[in-house]
């Protein structure tokens, strides 16, 4: 059986509505069974609105990533262009703001193609750091982080509705 082709792409404005609803829905299946519904409703219907998100593609500084899967969309990152962070030595670094694949497609390599255009971006961009937050309890994704070369360096809170949540800070040096 031939392997499937995944593609990635940088995405631009017209892509704004699917990156919002394929956020939403990915973020909803990773973390709705670990926390309240509650807290996931309040989180989703204030913070990670499809408006806000459709508005963080416009926004400067923002690089999107679009995977492809034989054609289909299957997974998104979000890159964040970042000057020159003091705790980072004031050299210019790369964030990793988000990176999901759908839940049908974990597995079978979207998030490993989107990892490596995240790093190719970083370094045409000329960053000295790529980095990103990772909440402590999703072992997979730390697991996951720590194969490409990512090691832990803080931690900071991260608020999901009321629950005020630990996430990892994880960075690899380019």
């Amino acid at each position: 059986m031939p392997r499937a082709t995944i593609r990635v792409l940088i995405a631009d404005e017209k892509d704004a509505g699917l990156i919002a609803e394929m956020s939403r829905q990915t973020f909803y299946d990773s973390f709705a069974s670990q926390n309240t519904a509650a807290n996931m409703a309040k989180f989703m219907n204030e913070v990670f609105t499809r408006a806000n998100l459709m508005e963080e593609v416009e926004q400067p500084g923002n690089i999107f990533l679009l995977a492809y899967l034989d054609g289909n969309p299957c997974g998104y990152a979000r890159l964040r262009i970042e000057e020159k962070i003091p705790a980072f030595g004031g050299s210019s670094v790369i964030e990793i703001a988000r990176i999901y694949a759908v839940k049908d497609v974990i597995g079978k390599g979207v998030g490993s193609a989107l990892m490596e255009k995240c790093l190719v971006i970083a370094r045409e961009k000329k960053a000295r750091t790529i980095w990103l937050g990772v909440w402590e309890k999703n072992e997979r994704a730390i697991d996951f982080y720590s194969k490409w070369g990512f090691k832990i360096f803080g931690s900071h809170i991260f608020m999901l509705g009321d629950d005020a949540q630990t996430d990892l800070l994880m960075k690899k040096e380019l």
